[in-house]
């Protein structure tokens, strides 16, 4: 595979088979996010365990400390009082069926994040068929089917992520802007692996985090000690 200039040069700072102390290697990744805009950094964790049993699961929803430096948009589907509160707690979105029928007629997705309260989830259950491909589906478990919208439309501006596994065991996850520097990103850091290990199912057998891996957007990774994770 032939690589750009800025990527090439960047894979001969660093040893790739070599695994970094954590904030070595997030220094590495910092030094190498050569792009013109503000690169994403992003932690990979694979995981020892069978993302295809059902007791082995891992998911979950954490606010970053120092928040992922994105905004996001929300949409939030509820009536009365919970879509007033919504509206007041910042959401950039707020409607109930003429938003599921934008949605459906004029395949708008102007949002980021759906949430929703209880009661609606019949209705927003009529299009999970274009919801779920796109992630967008709300789901009690990362907190976007809730009574307390306001609760959940501050967390998601604050920075909440959702951290899950994918088919092949590894979870990735953003943790933040190359801008925040190297204290910041570490608090985001060390407060997503702490959720992923006692995020760690009953179930699992043997070594279950098989390997650390943090990268910007256009950067090459860098695999970090897992060990005294």
């Amino acid at each position: 595979m032939k690589y750009g200039k800025k990527y090439s040069d960047s894979l001969k700072s660093y040893e790739r088979t070599k695994s970094y102390e954590a904030v070595e290697a997030m220094g590495l990744v910092l030094a190498n996010a050569k792009a013109k805009f503000d690169e994403t950094v992003e932690l990979h964790v694979r995981l020892g365990i069978d993302p295809r049993q059902a007791d082995q699961q891992v998911r979950g929803v954490l606010v970053l400390p120092n928040g992922t430096g994105k905004t996001k948009k929300v949409l939030v589907i509820a009536k009365g009082e919970r879509a007033d509160a919504a509206q007041a707690a910042g959401a950039d979105f707020v409607g109930a069926e003429e938003m599921i029928q934008k949605i459906q007629t004029e395949n708008w997705f102007g949002f980021d994040v759906m949430i929703t309260t209880p009661d609606m989830m019949g209705m927003v259950g009529r299009i999970g068929r274009i919801l779920g491909p796109k992630g967008l589906m709300p789901n009690p478990k990362s907190g976007t089917v809730t009574m307390d919208t306001a609760k959940a439309v501050a967390e998601v501006k604050a920075g909440k992520v959702e951290y899950r596994l994918d088919k092949t065991a590894i979870i990735h996850c953003p943790i933040g802007k190359k801008s925040f520097g190297t204290e910041k990103l570490m608090e985001n850091f060390n407060a997503l692996m702490e959720a992923i290990v006692k995020a760690k199912p009953a179930a699992a057998k043997g070594q279950y985090i098989k390997s650390v891996a943090l990268t910007s957007t256009m950067g090459p990774g860098v695999k970090v000690n897992y060990n005294k994770i």
